[in-house]
């Protein structure tokens, strides 16, 4: 299990609107900005609950964000009909398609995810796991 995850941006209040609109549907809320006294961010978490979170910061050593070249951040969705929904709130603010929702037969039967970027390039896949949630 994860503690935290954390990507980092080069505009914080851009990002945090894509994530807002994006981790919604899913069921995540954004818990605060500024944490922790560092660099600007923001964290988001499951209502209740306190881990794990999700962690978005402007870089710590003042240098531009930048994504990791292999790099994934993959958020689990408690339907089909969720990563649609998040999958089209990320497009509408400012992320880019990288594999539209639908059956991914190929990692398992139920598997239904769909991929994009956000604004600053971090890849992420949005996953409905039917098989293991059943």
């Amino acid at each position: 299990m994860f503690s935290h995850v954390t990507v980092g941006c080069n505009d914080i209040a851009l990002a945090a609107a894509f994530y807002d609109a994006l981790l919604t549907p899913l069921g995540l809320i954004r818990r605060r900005m500024s944490v922790d006294g560092g660099p600007p961010g923001a964290c988001w978490v499951s209502p209740g609950q306190t881990l794990p979170r999700f962690y978005l910061y402007s870089p710590y050593n003042r240098l531009p964000a930048n994504a990791g070249n292999g790099s994934m951040v993959a958020f689990l969705a408690p339907s089909n009909s969720a990563v649609d929904a998040a999958y089209r709130a990320g497009l509408a603010t400012h992320g880019s398609d990288e594999g539209a929702p639908g059956e991914l037969a190929h990692y398992g039967t139920g598997y239904y995810g769909a991929y994009l970027r956000d604004p600053d390039g971090n890849k992420l896949h949005i996953v409905c796991r039917a098989d293991l949630l059943a």
